[in-house]
């Protein structure tokens, strides 16, 4: 395949002229400011000059344009080669980035991030702008079907880290030909020599291997690389444009030595690469337009979906909750779900039978399953994306990286705590709560029936930041009435008096353990309160100020995790500014559990029943 038309020398020329500019721009930014990148963003730059130039179709003055390309730096740390290209667009001006840049309060930070609109998610932990990318290619060929091309700028260094190679096999699953990552092989990582250096043909056979077709370059040859980007934008199937280049390039004191990553140049240095390049330019380069495409349709106006009804007093599990309430959910076409191939367990299942083309398969591929929903969410949908909860850990970072991002996404996670029963430990969820409440901007619940399950589920839809879900395995009554209100944020009780003497306090499972407690503890003559916290982030402190008022402050927290940072942590630093004295005991699983009944893991972790009788009667 050939490239839209052939470069003649006087292109080629104006192509090393932005190329120059480009370098320049980086060295003096990076200078200016005292720190950043400028080594590695000068490999790339003659790559990134013929994309912006020639390939890349974008309308920099409309960044919502449902048709432009995406432009995705994965190596983030290449910073200052975005911003030269923003102020080669004309998006932003020269004294932004020269006076701006890594300073309090610019939007040009040490790593890009969507505090500019030409960015569509926060990159700099490596691994993860190509995953994301992955996602908004499968919005784009599956759901959008409009002929956007998604262009991920990758480094060598990252392609040790196997969420790349996540990104490429679901790639190559689904066929994303709209999809190109562009990888910068410049050899030298922080410390000295990637893993396999200027090796292309194994970095060619390895992308092979995993469904994707491999165009190798000289990195710096401007009409090799214009042809290669034409063969990209016309494949049928997933790309990655494998570029030999030098670090450094275009300085020669720098040019291929390790020892110069994330150092800028010094001021006398940095000016004499300035004049080597030919100096300070003031080029203007505005690149293809994208094709015109329909105007997205107005959303009409939706009826609330008719939420899942179960009958009080059934047993019914909330992961079963999840996926009724998922699959009403449906009604909306911007809700999408993807599952880490457990969604039988998870019950996302039932997403999947009823809306086939919505759902997306990421196999135990849980960085990827978390990278592609916040690709689909920065093309306008809502991912609810589901697995154990203790597998979301792999995915921690890309999580964490997603409220950087700003990303608006449900996250699931079934299978918590010692509850699940004889799977045994490796299999039991007991930090999630705390990893996910450290999370900024975060939400985090726990619902403790299918009615009150479901009706978080819906919350969820339309709730700002990262929202996560912790499912019950196992079948517990229904408490509530179908059509109640639970409002994120809220909490309900269950069992209450003007005197009484204990509050015993849970979210999820511990709340059935809590009402059952309160039994026993009436029968001894112990009048006790149960709150069910089922909004564990944000919390509702007035419901325990309330509680700590109307018993003395005598509170029993008794959570299904590790002690660390989950419920009780919550409860306590809700409490902590306190002038009144209140007397918590914190019933959490503290040793490490093995396999058996539920029943019985939780009576041996301490947080059964007796356990809860006990300690009430201790406060008591």
């Amino acid at each position: 395949m050939e490239a839209e038309r052939t470069l003649g020398d006087e292109e080629v020329t104006r192509l090393g002229e932005l190329a120059a500019q480009l370098r320049v721009d980086s060295i003096r930014s990076s200078t200016r400011a005292g720190s950043g990148h400028p080594t590695s963003s000068l490999s790339a730059a003659d790559l990134m000059a013929v994309l912006i130039a020639r390939h890349l179709r974008y309308d920099w003055v409309n960044p919502p344009t449902r048709a432009n390309d995406h432009l995705i730096f994965s190596k983030g740390h290449a910073s200052p080669l975005l911003y030269a290209i923003l102020r080669a667009v004309g998006a932003i001006s020269e004294q932004e980035l020269m006076d701006t840049y890594r300073q309090l309060g610019s939007r040009l930070q040490g790593h890009p991030t969507p505090a500019l609109p030409w960015v569509d998610v926060a990159t700099g932990s490596l691994g993860q702008g190509l995953p994301v990318g992955v996602g908004i290619a499968l919005a784009g060929q599956y759901l959008d079907h409009l002929p956007f091309h998604v262009w991920a700028l990758c480094g060598d260094s990252e392609m040790a880290e196997g969420s790349i190679w996540e990104a490429l096999d679901k790639a190559g699953h689904y066929g994303l030909r709209n999809l190109t990552a562009i990888v910068d092989v410049n050899r030298l990582g922080q410390r000295g020599p990637t893993e396999l250096e200027w090796d292309l043909d194994t970095y060619r056979r390895r992308v092979e291997a995993f469904g994707c077709h491999p165009i190798v370059v000289d990195g710096h040859d401007l009409v090799a690389i214009d042809e290669a980007f034409g063969q990209a934008r016309q494949a049928t199937g997933p790309t990655v444009v494998l570029a030999r280049t030098v670090k450094g390039k275009g300085v020669p004191e720098v040019e291929n030595k390790p020892g110069w990553h994330g150092k800028p140049l010094k001021p006398d240095v940095a000016e004499r690469a300035v004049q080597a390049l030919g100096g300070v330019r003031q080029i203007r380069v505005s690149g293809p337009r994208p094709e015109p495409v329909p105007p997205a349709g107005k959303p009409s106006a939706q009826q609330p979906p008719e939420l899942p009804r179960y009958e009080k007093g059934a047993m019914v599990a909330t992961r079963n909750a999840y996926g009724d309430a998922l699959r009403a959910l449906g009604s909306r076409p911007e809700v999408v779900a993807l599952d880490g191939e457990v969604s039988d367990s998870t019950r996302a299942d039932k997403f999947g039978e009823a809306y086939p083309d919505r759902f997306f398969e990421m196999f135990i591929a849980e960085q990827q399953l978390v990278a592609a929903a916040v690709g689909l969410q920065v093309r306008g949908y809502r991912p609810f994306a589901a697995t154990f909860a203790a597998f979301l850990s792999r995915a921690y970072d890309f999580i964490r990286m997603a409220a950087i991002s700003r990303a608006d996404l449900a996250l699931s996670g079934s299978h918590a705590g010692v509850e699940i029963g004889a799977d045994g430990p490796s299999q039991m969820g007991l930090e999630d709560l705390a990893a996910l409440r450290a999370v900024q901007g975060s939400t985090v619940l726990y619902p403790s029936d299918a009615v009150s399950c479901a009706a978080l589920v819906a919350g969820m839809a339309d709730r700002k930041g990262i929202a996560y879900l912790r499912t019950t395995r196992g079948k517990y009554p229904v408490l509530y009435d179908n059509g109640e209100d639970f409002p994120i944020g809220g909490s309900k009780l269950l069992r209450a008096g003007k005197d009484d003497d204990v509050a015993l306090v849970g979210a999820g499972v511990t709340v059935h353990n809590c009402l059952a407690a309160a039994d026993e503890l009436a029968r001894e003559g112990i009048k006790a309160r149960v709150v069910d916290l089922y909004s564990v982030k944000p919390l509702d402190r007035q419901r325990l100020l309330d509680a700590v008022r109307d018993t003395g402050g005598r509170l029993v927290v008794v959570e299904d995790h590790y002690p660390e940072g989950g419920l009780g942590s919550a409860v306590l630093e809700s409490l902590a500014d306190l002038a009144e004295p209140v007397r918590v005991a914190h019933l959490a699983v503290r040793g490490l559990p093995t396999s058996g009944t539920s029943t019985e893991l939780m009576d041996q972790a301490g947080i059964g029943v007796n356990a809860i009788v006990s300690a009430a009667r201790a406060l008591c």
